[in-house]
């Protein structure tokens, strides 16, 4: 009797039957990030509810008689005000979770929790006030290496969106040109940004450009080469054994003999923030910069 009710129902067919059905109730794995990103980027930024209730309201009102001119109305001023961060907004989220996907599974724990997600909502309020596309992508290429790179800790990836949130455009291209060439010069910085020939000391340029070295420098971003010995301690500079003469102007904003470094916390921030446009930190390499 078993024999035959096994061809009538073979025993393969209902076993895939069963596991088609877990399959069908159980949410891919890219459905549980896109869901847990969405959900917190959507969360922190608060006109995004503000489009949900008036859409809501509209369709409420059109329920109720009102006319269709009124429903439309309402929901176009809604939309084209919001239309362009809206797009925006959802194709960050795709290109985010897509970018997720690849880190593997291993990883999966960590995007979905919630010491991750607080990140999430941080940066996506950042995102929504940001002046600038290249902000919001900084953002985003923050929080998304964040996720599969534990090369810093949560409270220092706080502190680098603080840094996006505080520093200008103009202080992240010294940053990268830094980077990007073997202990420059304030003169060199400036060339390779803003090009020749350089502005007076008592133009405002200068003082911007003072500016900028000053903010990088103060926030442990930005430092001259030190020796340091064994132990990672820095010496102290020794002076010159004869005294020379004192010089009759101070130095310049854009001197060009002594060179700067990423501090050990800047080369952090670049790894987080600049992956696409600069080289995969190489340890080696920063330690020769030092």
């Amino acid at each position: 009797m078993g024999d035959e009710n096994d061809k009538l129902v073979p025993r393969d067919y209902v076993i895939e039957s069963i596991k088609a059905e877990i399959e069908l109730s159980i949410p891919t794995r890219r459905q549980r990030i896109f869901e847990a990103i969405a959900l917190a980027a959507l969360g922190s930024i608060p006109w995004v509810g503000g489009v949900i209730a008036a859409a809501s309201s509209a369709a409420s009102r059109y329920r109720d008689g009102e006319s269709q001119s009124q429903r439309d109305d309402l929901l176009k001023e809604w939309l084209l005000e919001h239309q362009e961060k809206l797009q925006k907004l959802r194709v960050t989220l795709e290109q985010m979770v897509l970018r997720l996907e690849g880190f593997g599974e291993e990883v999966e724990e960590r995007i979905t929790s919630e010491q991750y997600l607080t990140l999430v909502r941080k940066t996506f309020r950042q995102w929504d006030e940001a002046d600038t596309d290249e902000k919001r992508r900084l953002l985003v290429q923050l929080i998304t290496n964040a996720a599969g790179t534990r090369v810093a800790a949560d409270d220092i990836v706080r502190l680098f969106l603080d840094w996006l949130d505080t520093y200008h455009e103009a202080h992240l291209a010294v940053i990268r040109e830094i980077y990007k060439n073997e202990g420059p010069t304030r003169y060199d910085i400036w060339v390779a940004v803003y090009g020749e020939p350089v502005p007076r000391d008592d133009s405002a340029q200068a003082d911007l450009y003072r500016m900028l070295i000053r903010d990088l420098s103060a926030g442990g971003v930005i430092r001259q080469p030190r020796d340091s010995d064994g132990l990672g301690r820095f010496m102290k500079k020794r002076r010159p054994p004869r005294r020379v003469a004192a010089a009759t102007t101070m130095e310049s904003a854009f001197e060009d003999s002594k060179p700067y470094v990423l501090t050990d916390l800047g080369s952090q921030f670049v790894h987080y923030t600049m992956t696409e446009l600069v080289a995969r930190l190489n340890p080696a390499v920063h330690e020769d910069r030092r």
